[in-house]
């Protein structure tokens, strides 16, 4: 049984990394490196000491502004390590400490990531995606390379299918969706049968809840897809299969 104390470690775990998420999401598609220079206020570019770069308490004790020029810092700085923190801690509560998060807490910071990015940008950068599935396949072989022929099937089953409806209808979704898809399928193995179904539930629900606000001018708009996929893969790391044991109990047997 999971113990608090792993719950609580997780998500401050969470906390840092998804400050480092921030920077991933800010520097990646303007080509600036990740790695260096240190964090940095993104107006006066005042590099920021260890006590103003601390995960979610610096801004509150800031009050969202930049200590050197009283600019005011994003909220998504604060809402993405808080984000990060309660996803760790809620897949280590569901699904406990052990081997497997070398797979799924990685997996989950791709996921938030991907959708920080593809919300401002409506990119879904290849320099995630690629890392992200040599490190699935990797993790895997080390943790449960048992799993391994499964892990691929779901990965190639899943970028097909999305590659399918992307040629069929290209203007809901792109080739990034497509690549995200298959590396959903690298991490969750069967389990991403329910996260794409997920994805599309939510993605549909999104897209028929503006055209009734906006009418005929939301068809114009395109909505990023990939925040709905990432939602999705984290149904299918917490519930995938519990989902897969419904469905078989129900329809199956």
């Amino acid at each position: 049984m999971t113990s608090a104390l792993e719950i609580v470690f997780a998500a401050l775990f969470g906390a840092v990394l998804g400050s480092f998420l921030n920077v991933v999401a800010w520097r990646l598609p303007r080509g600036e490196s990740i790695v260096h220079p240190r964090s940095r206020c993104p107006q006066c570019e005042t590099q920021l000491a260890w006590y103003d770069n601390i995960p979610v308490l610096s801004w509150l004790l800031l009050s969202g502004r930049c200590r050197h020029c009283g600019a005011r810092v994003s909220l998504r700085y604060p809402a993405l390590e808080l984000l990060t923190a309660a996803t760790f801690a809620a897949i280590v509560a569901v699904r406990g400490f052990d081997d497997a998060l070398w797979l799924e807490l990685p997996f989950a910071a791709v996921l938030i990531a991907v959708t920080a990015i593809d919300l401002e940008h409506r990119i879904v950068p290849n320099r995630i995606m690629l890392p992200a599935a040599v490190w699935a396949l990797i993790a895997a072989a080390l943790v449960a390379p048992s799993d391994l022929p499964e892990l691929v099937i779901a990965g190639t089953a899943a970028f097909l299918g999305l590659l399918v409806a992307a040629l069929a209808y290209p203007a809901g979704m792109g080739m990034g969706d497509v690549k995200l898809a298959g590396v959903m399928g690298l991490f969750l193995g069967a389990s991403v049968a329910p996260a794409l179904l997920a994805a599309f539930a939510t993605g549909s629900a999104a897209g028929l809840a503006i055209l009734l606000r906006e009418g005929g001018s939301a068809r114009k708009k395109g909505i990023p897809f990939a925040p709905f996929l990432a939602l999705g893969g984290l149904v299918g790391i917490l519930a995938g299969p519990a989902l897969i044991d419904l469905y078989r109990d129900h329809f199956l047997s």
